[in-house]
């Protein structure tokens, strides 16, 4: 497997705050799920930032696909981000006032990459978010047309993955999303997940303070165990 994402003497910190961030070298190999585990204020949503190009770091580089997000600007790492980045985040984030199909279809408004992938697998993006929906559980047709905040909390997951996979990024980025679900749920999605990310060929990072998901997955790390900052002071 080749590295999808390389970090190299990566630093970042807060305006006035101690470094938060200083991590010598990471790679994700490209097809791989990855747990990175970490307490809350550990930097752990920091990095997930960093590398989808939300924020750049002091110092150091971030390769993705081999580009370097640190001497992009800021407006070059949205776009690098919304044609090869997907993410679940832990609250979802699906805009209430769209309908599942519209929340999901979102992406390849934003990136006509994922909206031709999207095309070339499934024919066009209103199918590409229905197969999506039904390979994740959500086989109802009308489900399609219902407005998000209508939406169960495991329903308004599936979505958000949906959307997340939509149109095959080549990494998905996981922020907490199964903590309001209990074990069997969170098992469940995660299969799901997986599944989708092998036939995408999409890799998994996800980040949780749950350490009983950490076997599922093909690699687990702890944010303590790469980052220098951690190693001398409790974050």
């Amino acid at each position: 497997m080749s590295a999808l994402i390389e970090l190299s003497e990566l630093g970042f910190a807060w305006p006035g705050q101690p470094e938060l961030l200083d991590i010598p070298a990471f790679a994700l190999q490209s097809g791989e799920s990855l747990f990175l585990k970490g307490p809350s204020g550990s930097g752990k949503t920091t990095l997930l930032g960093l590398l989808g190009g939300v924020q750049k770091p002091a110092r150091g580089s971030i390769r993705l696909l081999g580009a370097d997000l640190s001497q992009m600007s800021a407006g070059a790492r949205d776009h690098f981000r919304v044609d090869h980045t997907g993410y679940i985040f832990q609250q979802f984030n699906l805009l209430p006032f769209l309908s599942v199909r519209e929340n999901v279809e979102l992406p390849c408004h934003f990136s006509k990459l994922r909206s031709q992938r999207a095309q070339q697998r499934h024919g066009s993006v209103g199918q590409a978010a229905s197969a999506l929906l039904a390979h994740l559980g959500l086989h109802d047709p009308q489900l399609l047309s219902r407005r998000a905040d209508a939406l169960s909390i495991g329903q308004q997951q599936r979505v958000a993955a949906a959307r997340a996979l939509i149109g095959q990024p080549e990494l998905v980025i996981a922020d907490e999303p199964t903590s309001a679900l209990d074990t069997d749920a969170r098992e469940a999605f995660l299969q799901l997940l997986f599944a989708e990310c092998r036939e995408a060929g999409s890799s998994l990072l996800f980040v949780s303070h749950d350490q009983s998901l950490a076997p599922l997955f093909d690699r687990s790390l702890s944010l303590a165990e790469l980052n220098r900052a951690t190693r001398s002071t409790e974050i």
